[in-house]
């Protein structure tokens, strides 16, 4: 359901004109001011998300309910995104079946609790029902065609023949395949983990807990073995770590694919990230909620709802949930602690978040190589250089000397040495490094205009930055580099196409607009030159040394 946009007078507008239209048949006691005021309160607070606040007000106004149109839906939906699934099918259940003609999610809740009830009979009529509302939306055509399948399947153990879902069929088909127990269900889960595409490292987790689950345990640890923890998403570092420790019971509480409303859950975790993706926050909570609803043990699936609510900058409603996440699942726990400490930063600093998060850390005994990562780019970004480094130097003295990921944390500790003007050991990162990694665009750009910034190797830089620039032509960083490398060379013409080019593409940087001062300067263009300065100098991004140069420059040029 779309949230109601329209701006408040008119909307108070509407609520008048419906309430005319209500007394023809209503009591005054229905239509009373107070319950007006709730059900507009209930709306302005469902609108921003409060949505304890709007379940409140939508309660202390029912009297409404069978009486104005939208109602019904928005105190549903308002129900759902508060964690309150059941309440919101009991009102369903209450309510008169000519309320529901056009109501897609009412119809999609009756149905998700025959699926609890294991009464996939009951689902034939409903999902009829069900196909009237997918006629001009993708996603209700997607939700339908695939609980057509899985109720064909749960109800008959029938694989479906004309299986048409694109992408998701790789999914349905494991989850089908493993719930009829076929032999073909490994074959399956590998074929999404392998597929060239990407983006199903998820599935490894179902994989590894159908192994498990079927008494393949030492499969699943051969396998879990090979796991990148820096490269995995949360769910599959996490996994690892329950299998190093042994913790098989606890994978297998989670998911089995011989429980339907686990398999569904999975599913609408899908709708819920697909509408994650297209920024439509609301549905994707919605989705994200019945995702929980329908598997209760797999808390984690709150991770989408919680990062959702970061997005949109509802940070109350985030920490209420991350109140789910075990304090014992020692990666989920650091997710949880980060998203702690970025709400710490919003509301007192990121010096304060900095203190929270680096005392949380100090109590992990062998932190985790992804967890130490983590707290390495932490410190960097804080400025704190010397940390950063001693961080990066443990991740090293972990990681295969040949690996990719190798050369990336000698390309962040080589920047943090820079930064604290240790330059022989940064070029010695940065160029092990490209040693490993050749022709890096954005390592040869960070040691080509460190270079050229120390006046050193002018040449080389240049020659360096030029290989960077034919592989990212649109790099604006990339092409400021290029720029002030031809500037040093007093080649200004050559450095005004190139910066003037980064300044389209990063008009607010204040280095970009310092660079493009001075060749404007150059060129003899000095009211020019003084306005790219003057807006360096208004940057809320630099320290006082810098701004002190600019001041000077913008008193006597160049």
């Amino acid at each position: 359901m779309i949230k109601n946009k329209i701006k408040f007078f008119i909307f108070i507008t509407l609520i008048l004109y419906q309430n005319f239209a209500f007394s023809k048949i209503s009591s005054d006691n229905d239509f009373n001011p107070r319950y007006l005021s709730n059900y507009l309160s209930a709306i302005i607070s469902y609108n921003n998300e409060n949505n304890s606040s709007s379940v409140k007000f939508f309660n202390a106004s029912k009297s409404l309910l069978n009486k104005h149109e939208n109602y019904l839906k928005d105190y549903i939906f308002a129900l759902v995104l508060n964690g309150e699934v059941e309440k919101a099918l009991n009102q369903i259940k209450s309510t008169k079946n000519q309320e529901l003609k056009n109501f897609f999610e009412a119809d999609l809740l009756l149905i998700l609790d025959n699926f609890k009830k294991k009464k996939f009979k009951k689902n034939d009529l409903l999902l009829t029902k069900l196909k009237r509302h997918n006629e001009t939306n993708n996603f209700n055509q997607l939700i339908y065609k695939t609980l057509i399948e899985y109720n064909q399947l749960f109800q008959k153990n029938e694989k479906s023949q004309d299986n048409d879902l694109g992408k998701l069929s790789l999914i349905n088909n494991a989850f089908i395949y493993c719930y009829s127990n076929d032999l073909e269900t490994d074959s399956k889960f590998l074929e999404i983990i392998e597929n060239e595409e990407g983006g199903y490292s998820r599935y490894l987790f179902f994989y590894l807990n159908y192994l498990i689950n079927n008494n393949q345990t030492k499969k699943a640890i051969k396998l879990a073995e090979k796991i990148d923890l820096i490269g995995s998403n949360l769910i599959i570092a996490q996994t690892k770590f329950w299998i190093q420790n042994s913790e098989f019971s606890k994978i297998k509480s989670l998911f089995s694919c011989q429980n339907e409303t686990d398999i569904l859950s999975e599913f609408f975790f899908i709708i819920s990230n697909l509408f994650s993706v297209s920024q439509e926050y609301e549905k994707s909570n919605f989705y994200g909620y019945l995702s929980t609803y329908l598997n209760t043990e797999f808390n984690y699936n709150y991770v989408q709802i919680i990062e959702n609510y970061f997005d949109t900058n509802k940070l109350d409603n985030a920490k209420l949930l991350l109140k789910n996440i075990d304090d014992n699942d020692k990666i989920y726990n650091w997710f949880k602690l980060k998203k702690l400490s970025q709400i710490i930063s919003e509301n007192k600093g990121e010096e304060e978040a900095l203190v929270y998060i680096e005392k949380k850390f100090n109590n992990y005994k062998n932190p985790p190589i992804n967890i130490l990562l983590d707290m390495g780019n932490l410190f960097k970004r804080n400025k704190k250089f010397k940390k950063s480094i001693e961080i990066y130097s443990n991740v090293l003295d972990q990681l295969e000397q040949s690996s990719n990921i190798y050369a990336e944390i000698l390309y962040r500790r080589g920047g943090s040495y820079e930064r604290i003007g240790q330059y022989l050991k940064s070029d010695e990162d940065l160029i092990n490094s490209l040693n490993i990694r050749p022709n890096d665009p954005y390592v040869m750009n960070y040691l080509a205009y460190g270079w050229l910034d120390r006046n050193y190797r002018i040449e080389d830089a240049i020659n360096m930055l030029e290989k960077a620039y034919q592989q990212k032509s649109d790099d604006p960083y990339i092409i400021d580099s290029v720029g002030w490398g031809y500037f040093l060379t007093n080649n200004f013409v050559s450095a005004e196409k190139y910066l003037q080019r980064a300044i389209i593409l990063m008009p607010k940087d204040p280095i970009v607009n310092d660079h493009y001062g001075d060749v404007l300067w150059k060129l003899n263009r000095k009211i020019q030159a003084r306005y790219y300065w003057q807006s360096a100098y208004d940057s809320d991004y630099l320290d006082d040394e810098f701004k002190s140069k600019i001041s000077e420059k913008l008193l006597k040029g160049l």
